[in-house]
């Protein structure tokens, strides 16, 4: 079920996707924080719908303002071990690496979803995009379910 919030005018796009960072300094006193600051702190998010007829409100986070959007929880595209790749099983990410040039290092640590869980795997998409892994990690790349709860 889609949610109402403000978000940057820039951002207002729908099928754009953002992780949600949470609440920042010049949020306060905004007497708009209630519309804002109504979603899960690290939850991936689609816009769904761009509210039309809206006005831009004035904000101290975004110079351009924000607009009232509907956003769905967004499924996340990871790499976790291969003998956990199949789809509709429950799956972790392999832990953290710090092969930060590495192709793959986005999908090992992605933004989005977090380490020591595990997310159900809606679809497997296959190899990763690194020739081979720095840590010697079999990894398969998946997509994992939306976090709605």
């Amino acid at each position: 079920m889609p949610t109402v919030t403000l978000i940057g005018t820039r951002l207002a796009e729908e099928g754009t996707e953002f992780v949600y960072q949470g609440e920042s300094d010049a949020c306060e006193g905004c007497p708009y924080r209630g519309q804002c600051l109504n979603l899960v702190v690290g939850r991936r998010y689609r816009v769904a719908d761009v509210r039309e007829n809206t006005q831009t409100l004035e904000c101290a986070v975004h110079d351009a303002g924000v607009r009232a959007v509907e956003v769905e929880p967004a499924s996340v595209t990871v790499n976790v071990p291969s003998k956990a790749a199949y789809a509709g099983s429950k799956a972790s990410l392999a832990g953290s690496c710090p092969h930060v040039e590495c192709p793959s290092h986005p999908y090992c640590e992605p933004d989005g979803a977090e380490f020591d869980r595990e997310y159900r795997i809606t679809e497997v998409h296959g190899d990763p995009p690194h020739d081979f892994c720095a840590l010697d990690r079999e990894l398969t790349q998946v997509e994992f379910e939306p976090d709605d709860g």
